[in-house]
């Protein structure tokens, strides 16, 4: 990370907030604050969280959480991949001021994060589970592949999409990962929280509803697998499940088709094909819906739950066949749009909140129900004054939260940048410098499916959208620092294997395709990096 850059810059003041006037004895917090539980899983859309989604997939703990609580309508992932996302959401900052830009490179380890500055302010704290926020995680092949996007060349890198059954009618726990990290929260909560005198803040982090690996796809094997069982297949409505519409492939935006093509779904699918994957996929999710289930069984056969603020979400969504596509990595809404629900101590019930918000308000949402004050150089806004109907300029000194929200995305399985601007009826998506790859806008009111870009038809509001964009974020600029960090990214790495380098590149992800034609593909890298 450079010296002097934002996210330093922004880590310091937090430091310095946490460490208050030195060696100070932890500040013992109110007993009558609130607990708090955020339970954040991996790649759930979030438009199965209310109409019509919700008709799909029988989800009742997340149903529970709506008639208790509180849903928003309208969230979304800062970036629609793991590490980028989460990094977003552990630090209140958006991908270009963490320069989280693949899911190799997230947070410093020692980051402050609202966790952290919690704890200090004499909340028990504890985590469970999937935290994927920091660097250095994922595979060789999965940040290769980032790396040398802007290669001239075409590989498949993922497995074909399929579906898996396993186990019986009655087998409910598939996921066992998730389920043993679900055991230890619900035993923590009841063994240890229900005797604190002092508020907790407990997080569980799950991997569903994420895909499996696919080992049948050979060495660097991706996660393309929809596996479930029988059990949660049950909870699914078949008859609900919408066939999406596919652009042919000569009429895909350039960037989709790229996507398409590298997530190994050019390819044939018939309509049971894809019905299958989404089934699975919703069956992935009813599983999940369960493990937050057992989170409010714990809380309350404690007597925790009507102390305890309770928030779900996810880091991005899942695509799921929509736009040829499966997983993330793009801004369609499967997989940009994310769950949001928080329910407890005076959040309204049964409230559906439309406001655009994204997954950087989960920072100062959490100071907020912990009454730290919060940062001003934090890129998202809390929830709170939403949550409970109080004017926003009363509560927070930065004024009104913006009536947009930004996404966007520098990873593998993209051949550029990309960068969403979400507000009113409007999606925005740029890319690169801005120039070089067409725009996208879609209308969600009158084209929720997102299958007519009508930025030519619209130029005004694409230039209009286009000046706010540029006001949040020197994107171009921001595209050029991510292309050389990738190329430095990639010399550094080719010139730590040496002799090796031909063998290793090979034999990543894309080696089925990288090997009928290995000469070509390394001469197109040589080619890049001239």
């Amino acid at each position: 990370m450079r010296d002097g850059g934002p996210l330093e810059r922004a880590a310091l003041a937090l430091l310095l907030m946490a460490a208050g006037a030195g060696a100070r004895p932890r500040p013992a917090a109110p007993r009558d604050q609130s607990n708090v539980v955020l339970v954040a899983c991996d790649s759930l859309d979030g438009r199965l969280t209310f109409f019509p989604g919700n008709q799909t997939v029988n989800l009742p703990s997340i149903n529970f959480m709506k008639r208790h609580g509180t849903v928003f309508l309208n969230a979304y992932t800062n970036s629609p991949i793991c590490c980028p996302s989460r990094a977003a959401m552990w630090s209140g900052l958006f991908t270009h001021l963490t320069e989280s830009w693949n899911n190799f490179k997230g947070l410093d380890p020692d980051y402050v994060t609202w966790m952290d500055l919690m704890e200090k302010h004499g909340y028990h704290a504890q985590k469970f589970g999937k935290l994927d926020f920091t660097s250095g995680h994922h595979s060789v092949s999965n940040r290769v592949e980032a790396w040398t996007r802007d290669v001239n060349f075409l590989l498949r890198q993922e497995g074909r999409p399929m579906v898996k059954l396993t186990g019986h009618r009655k087998q409910f726990r598939v996921m066992e990962t998730d389920w043993r990290n679900t055991d230890k929260a619900v035993n923590w909560i009841k063994e240890e929280a229900v005797n604190f005198t002092r508020p907790f803040i407990l997080y569980l982090g799950l991997n569903l509803p994420h895909p499996y690996p696919s080992p049948y796809a050979g060495e660097n094997f991706g996660s393309s697998t929809f596996l479930t069982s029988p059990y949660w297949l049950e909870k699914v409505n078949y008859e609900a499940i919408k066939i999406p519409k596919w652009s042919a492939l000569s009429e895909m935006h350039r960037v989709d088709y790229y996507s398409s093509y590298t997530k190994n779904c050019t390819g044939e699918f018939s309509k049971e094909e894809v019905r299958n994957i989404r089934a699975f996929y919703y069956a992935m999710c009813a599983e999940t819906d369960a493990m937050l289930g057992e989170i409010i069984s714990a809380l309350r056969d404690t007597g925790l739950l009507g102390k305890t603020v309770i928030i779900f979400t996810a880091d991005h969504g899942e695509l799921a066949m929509e736009h040829r596509q499966f997983y993330k990595m793009s801004m369609y809404e499967g997989s940009s749009h994310v769950p949001l629900l928080v329910m407890g101590p005076g959040i309204r019930e049964q409230q559906q909140i439309p406001n655009v918000v994204s997954l950087v308000d989960i920072y100062p949402t959490m100071l907020d129900i912990a009454r730290i004050p919060v940062p001003q150089n934090l890129s998202g806004y809390s929830l709170i004054p939403l949550l409970r109907e109080k004017a926003e300029s009363e509560t927070s000194p930065r004024g009104p939260r913006p009536s947009w929200v930004l996404s966007e995305f520098h990873g593998c399985n993209v051949n550029s940048s990309v960068y969403m601007l979400r507000t009113g009826k409007w999606k925005y998506i740029t890319y690169s410098d801005g120039s070089s790859v067409p725009p996208q806008l879609f209308d969600l009111t009158a084209d929720p499916d997102e299958l007519t870009n009508v930025a030519i038809k619209f130029p005004v509001t694409v230039h209009s959208l286009d000046k706010i964009l540029r006001s949040i974020v020197n994107y171009p600029k921001v595209s050029s620092s991510v292309q050389e960090y990738n190329k430095q990214q990639f010399i550094s790495w080719k010139q730590s294997l040496g002799h090796n380098y031909s063998s290793v590149i090979a034999n990543l992800r894309w080696h089925q395709d990288w090997l009928k034609d290995q000469k070509k593909y390394e001469n197109a890298i040589d080619k890049w990096l001239e």
